[in-house]
């Protein structure tokens, strides 16, 4: 994994499309609240729960690169460094880092703020890269640039 960079600004022009760098922006895709059913009998939250949302992260940075429709492909180098607990609020920030013919590959970085004893903290929690798919009405690989 590479480490993350607040100072790094970088952009992707598409003939159709703008891709905004998480340094630019420092928005997330999407922000949750993650309840009790999400959690194990520790108060943890299971993994597949917040990968479940890296996913729809991923998705969001695709639609704002090309407004197509994106299937996902595959999660690689997810990285779990932290647990996320029952009430965190939990900001998943995403990234374009490759546009090829018919795929994107996001980079989603997981922060949960915590709030313990009146103070919060924010804690890197998940790092993972998705790759997806455009695809067409009927479901076939299509291409990027044509859009």
């Amino acid at each position: 994994m590479r480490p993350y960079c607040r100072s790094t600004i970088t952009t992707i022009h598409l003939d159709c499309c703008y891709a905004r760098s998480m340094a630019e922006t420092r928005e997330p895709a999407i922000k949750v609240i993650l309840l009790p059913k999400d959690a194990n009998s520790l108060g943890t939250i299971f993994g597949g729960a917040i990968l479940s949302h890296v996913d729809l992260a991923a998705t969001v940075e695709a639609r704002r690169t090309a407004q197509l429709r994106f299937v996902t492909r595959a999660m690689n180098a997810v990285e779990f460094r932290q647990p996320v607990y029952v009430g965190d609020i939990v900001s998943f920030f995403a990234e374009t880092i490759r546009v090829g013919r018919s795929s994107i590959t996001v980079r989603v970085v997981v922060e949960a703020d915590r709030f313990c004893q009146g103070s919060e903290q924010r804690v890197r929690v998940t790092e993972a890269e998705v790759v997806l798919v455009a695809v067409d009405e009927h479901g076939a690989k299509r291409a990027i640039r044509e859009a």
